[in-house]
């Protein structure tokens, strides 16, 4: 029996189970290290203690993101219902007129800068308040609280694409992130003001200093957090793995002069554990590598061969495919090009991007077939610019077209999306307006007279102000679509024998 510890006897059932390094000592003096047999699911316990540990550090994640959306939630609902106490009070009607720089000595004007001054000052967060319009495409100031020399006047542009922003015009919006422009960072609210009809809203910039402080807080908590749980799931890894690396490097080392081409490589040890099958396993498997290793190589000669015969065949096959494919996607890509072409040219009116006649007329169609099914009346509007000759004669061709194109741009974003307008010809447009009676239309008809007649439009960069007599005829069932437009038309020309500028309906 071999000595122990202090001189006592080490039990015999102990000595195969001591170890020094990576080698089983047997017989030796109990004064070496001893290891403890551990089984593999009892090491898997370990690794699930582990994954508890990184789960708390995913948990800390969740918690973090979930007050940082909880701060940004509360802030947007500050900034919305700001901007909506602020949109009653400034009307839309007194700032039409502030188109430019030199409108700012206007009353509407001044009323509405001193106004949100004062809100501005009452609340020490807000950076901003301001007042925008909508032209076309473009967004405009009207008013900018901002009492520094970096003030925006009315009629600067504001270049920035903001989808919140746009939705302001019609309804309450908040951005969802903190944005940074020229003025510098901020989390904005919109509304739409009085009487704006989804041309005017007021806008209100709230600074983003706190908010970045307390996101940058709850960011070093969570942060923190996280390094703690990773720090301590690596000290549990590695005390775990510190219990594997000895068989299991001794694999590695095996299966590394397997890779290398010595295939008869064997393993001698035990672990008493799981790992006995893996390593019993590892040498059945060197056995049948060595077996196979000669039949693999007869097989690859000829593999080789058949390989390289093929290899050829598909270069060739593959050159010509891709010569005829090439000439197939040029053919269809010009078919394509034509085809839409056509379309376009079919439907559309290329100065003004309205429908044509014949577009429309299928519109009409559609109306016709839905009405017979549904009953639903439908109007149409016949309009024809006043003295729009006079325009052309005296501005010139090109003013006249920059006229149309503008006219048409606008009447179209005053139109509902399920309306339809088209050039009918010359300066003549017909406007199609489903589900609308005739009283209802002759309404629309009205609000887009006095707006032609009130906003002045720009050619040559000047001001230039037009007119236009409208006609309205409503389709009910049965009728014929051409008497419909013919009833139209000859209303719109009654209202240009009564004066210009007004708006008459089919037996008027």
């Amino acid at each position: 029996m071999a000595s122990g510890i202090a001189g006592y006897p080490c039990p015999s059932f102990l000595t195969p189970f001591r170890w020094s390094g990576n080698h089983t000592i047997a017989n030796q003096s109990c004064s070496y290290v001893m290891t403890f047999t551990m089984t593999v699911r009892l090491k898997l316990f370990f690794s699930h203690i582990l994954a508890v540990l990184l789960v708390s550090g995913s948990i800390g994640t969740y918690f973090y993101a979930s007050a940082a959306k909880s701060l940004m939630d509360g802030l947007k609902e500050r900034l919305q219902a700001s901007a909506a106490l602020i949109s009653q009070t400034i009307d839309a009607d007194d700032l039409r007129s502030v188109l430019t720089e030199a409108d700012t000595d206007q009353p509407g004007y001044l009323q509405a800068l001193n106004t949100l001054r004062a809100l501005k000052r009452m609340n020490p967060d807000v950076a901003f308040l301001y007042v925008m319009r909508q032209e076309g495409e473009k967004v405009l100031f009207v008013v900018d609280s901002d009492e520094t020399d970096r003030q925006a006047l009315p009629g600067q542009e504001y270049a920035h694409r903001v989808p919140n922003l746009l939705k302001g015009f019609t309804g309450f919006a908040v951005d969802d992130a903190i944005m940074t422009d020229q003025w510098g960072s901020f989390l904005s609210g919109y509304a739409p003001i009085k009487n704006g009809h989804g041309q005017f809203l007021v806008g209100i910039d709230m600074r983003a200093d706190k908010v970045y402080t307390k996101q940058r807080d709850l960011k070093i908590s969570g942060v923190c957090s996280l390094i703690g749980s990773l720090i301590l799931a690596f000290l549990f890894s590695r005390y775990l793995a510190s219990r594997f690396t000895g068989p299991i490097r001794l694999v590695i080392d095996r299966c590394t002069a397997v890779a290398a081409g010595r295939l008869d490589e064997r393993i001698t040890i035990r672990t008493n554990d799981e790992l006995n099958q893996l390593l019993g396993a590892f040498n059945e498997m060197s056995a049948a590598l060595a077996l196979s290793e000669q039949k693999k190589q007869e097989a690859f000669v000829a593999l080789q061969r058949s390989k390289e015969e093929l290899e050829i065949r598909v270069r060739q096959r593959t050159a010509d495919l891709n010569e005829v494919n090439d000439k197939l996607s040029h053919e269809i890509a010009q078919r394509i090009i034509a085809q839409k072409a056509l379309e376009e040219a079919a439907t559309v009116d290329p100065l003004t991007r309205l429908l044509n006649r014949r577009a429309m007329m299928e519109r009409f169609d559609y109306e016709i077939a839905r009405n017979r099914r549904s009953w639903l009346p439908f109007t149409i509007l016949f309009l024809d610019l006043d003295h729009f000759k006079r325009v052309n004669d005296e501005q010139g061709h090109d003013a006249g077209d920059s006229v149309l194109m503008e006219i048409s741009m606008r009447m179209k974003n005053m139109l509902r999306s399920q309306d339809s307008i088209a050039r009918w010809g010359g300066d003549e447009f017909v406007v199609l307006l489903p589900e609308t009676g005739l009283r209802e239309g002759t309404a629309v008809a009205e609000k887009i007279q006095r707006w032609i007649a009130d906003v002045p439009l720009y050619a040559n960069g000047e001001e230039v102000f037009v007119t236009a007599s409208f006609g309205a005829a409503e389709f009910r069932q049965g009728a014929d679509i051409h008497q419909v437009i013919k009833a139209a038309d000859e209303a719109a020309f009654a209202a240009k024998m009564k004066g210009r500028n007004r708006v008459e309906t089919e037996g008027r």
